[in-house]
């Protein structure tokens, strides 16, 4: 039985109590991701981190939350007023929406029911969450134009060309998913993992996936829509309050958001590590939800050791890593996986699929080395300095060599 007949199975009462327990689950986690990203850029940077509130400043994210809601909402008086509140609402709406397509856990106890921790199980799933997410850079750019000054504009206008440049590579290393697993559902992709997780057996998609994934929540090093040096704040300048609370929380629900993405697609989602598939049946089935959030906290903290590890990049830059880069690799990869997978669905020997997948390997490292041939030569080009020519007029002497003249003279 998979996913979606044991879901069509759920009562009314079910659904909403799972619909709350996902909206509970997001926030709280939110609470937590703040609390952990400044505890662990703190000891990399050799401070202590948030430790007055609550036992080991656990609560310092909920004062901090608390304090944003009670503070002086401003309008600004040329904004937009409408979109100017619509925006926030749209960016956190469309964060949690995608939580609607993936499996929190496996088949599970709830109070006497069958069940699996997931809403609906489309077939179309994984194209639903890229569908939300490139509706959720609607709030970003409205909330930068609707507030009536230039630098939220700009940092509105950055943020729609990074996130849609990124999204193109992100959905292209779906491609490779969904031709392995055959399906678009979430559940049969992680069906299709029983032998080999995905970040295995589709390694550069998962590596083109975790880049685009940070360029997609606009996290540093490519956290450009909100680069203080030359936009001030970004496009959320103007908002104060609840507004700014809400983009707060967007940001880290969508970065919770794109680690279970990446958990479902590339590490087996809930599913135990191999080896360790006894532990599936434990409390339940609900011990499958503590291997989906260890995933998910191991990709949390990648995201906070880049903050703390690396430098903002340039615009340009950025851009054309996306484009140039991560674009054509992906198309490149695409074409491989889809020429391996019709070598093994029409009984290709082993020695055929093994003689092509030496060819790829060998025409990479061909590529790498003459592109490492070409850099060399340009960067000698450039050390290289020609000399001075003669100048083809009279020049007049510098005052230091007339100084010499008359003193050799005396």
């Amino acid at each position: 039985m998979n996913n979606a007949s044991i879901i069509l199975d759920d009562p009314t009462w079910i659904i909403v109590a799972k619909g709350v327990l996902v909206f509970a689950l997001c926030v709280l986690l939110t609470l937590l991701s703040v609390w952990g990203e400044r505890r662990i850029v703190a000891r990399m940077q050799m401070r202590m981190g948030p430790n007055r509130v609550g036992p080991f400043g656990l609560i310092q994210a909920l004062a901090d939350g608390v304090k944003l809601a009670l503070k002086e909402d401003i309008i600004p008086a040329a904004a937009d007023r409408a979109v100017f509140v619509l925006a926030p609402i749209i960016s956190v709406t469309t964060c949690f929406m995608a939580f609607a397509v993936i499996p929190l856990t496996g088949e599970v106890n709830f109070f006497g029911e069958q069940t699996i921790m997931q809403l609906t199980d489309l077939p179309v799933g994984v194209l639903y969450v890229l569908a939300t997410a490139s509706i959720g850079v609607y709030g970003i750019v409205l909330g930068g134009w609707s507030s009536g000054s230039t630098y939220p504009l700009l940092g509105g206008l950055r943020s729609s060309a990074q996130v849609i440049s990124y999204e193109i590579a992100m959905g292209l290393s779906f491609v490779g998913v969904f031709i392995y697993a055959g399906s678009m559902s979430t559940g049969d992709i992680i069906a299709s993992q029983s032998t080999w997780w995905n970040v295995v057996v589709l390694f550069p998609s998962f590596a083109i996936y975790v880049i685009s994934m940070v360029g997609e929540t606009n996290r540093a090093p490519f956290d450009l829509a909100e680069a203080e040096g030359e936009l001030v704040g970004g496009f959320h300048t103007e908002y104060s309050s609840l507004k700014f609370a809400l983009f707060f929380l967007a940001e880290y629900v969508n970065i919770i958001a794109v680690s279970a993405l990446a958990t479902t697609l590339f590490l087996g989602g809930p599913s135990a590590p191999p080896g360790l598939g006894f532990t599936s049946a434990w409390f339940g089935g609900w011990f499958s939800f503590i291997w989906f959030f260890l995933k998910v906290l191991a990709f949390f903290f990648f995201f906070v050791w880049l903050r703390g590890t690396l430098p903002r990049l340039r615009y340009d830059q950025f851009m054309k890593f996306g484009w140039k880069v991560l674009i054509p690799v992906n198309i490149a990869w695409i074409l491989v996986v889809a020429t391996l997978r019709l070598l093994t669905q029409q009984g290709a020997s082993q020695f055929v699929i093994a003689g092509f997948t030496g060819a790829v390997v060998l025409a990479v490292l061909g590529a790498m080395t003459i592109y490492d041939r070409s850099k060399i030569k340009t960067e000698e080009r450039a050390n290289q300095v020609e000399p001075m020519p003669e100048p083809s007029f009279p020049v007049p002497a510098l005052p230091t060599s007339l100084a010499l003249k008359e003193k050799e003279g005396n």
